[in-house]
C-alpha cells in the first residue's frame, strides 16, 4: 500500500460503509433519487474521503480536523437514516443494521482523532 490511509481500518470501513449505503439508496424510490439517496451517498463517501484527504502529508492537526470532517459526514448519513426511515422507504432492519455500522464508525474516527 502506498498512501497512508490504506493502512488505516477505519478508512477501509468507511469504504465498505459506502458501499452498503450504495446498495441501500439503490432500493429508494425515483423520487427520491435526486434528494435523499444522493445526500446520502455523498455524506457515505464523504467520510472515507475526508480519511484519505487528512492522513496525506498533512500534520497531525490538519488530520484531525479532516477526522472531525469525517465524523462531521458519518453524523450526515445517520441522520439521513432518520429520514428514510420517517418516509418509510428504508426498513427498520436495514435502519438498525446501517445504525449499528455507523454508530461503530463514529467511535472509531473519534478514537483515531484522539490519538493525537
Amino acid at each position: 500500500m502506498a498512501f497512508k490511509f490504506e493502512n488505516l481500518r477505519v478508512w477501509e470501513q468507511g469504504i465498505e460503509l459506502s458501499a452498503e449505503v450504495s446498495k441501500l439508496v439503490k432500493t429508494f424510490p425515483t423520487e427520491e433519487r435526486f434528494v435523499l439517496s444522493a445526500q446520502m451517498q455523498r455524506a457515505a463517501d464523504s467520510v472515507a474521503l475526508n480519511i484519505a484527504e487528512g492522513s496525506t502529508g498533512q500534520s497531525d492537526a490538519e488530520f484531525k480536523k479532516f477526522l472531525g470532517y469525517a465524523n462531521r459526514s458519518a453524523i450526515e448519513v445517520v441522520n439521513c437514516l432518520h429520514l428514510g426511515r420517517k418516509r418509510h422507504i428504508i426498513t427498520e432492519d436495514d435502519f438498525s443494521r446501517m445504525y449499528t455500522a455507523y454508530e461503530g464508525m463514529i467511535i472509531k474516527i473519534q478514537a483515531l482523532k484522539n490519538s493525537f
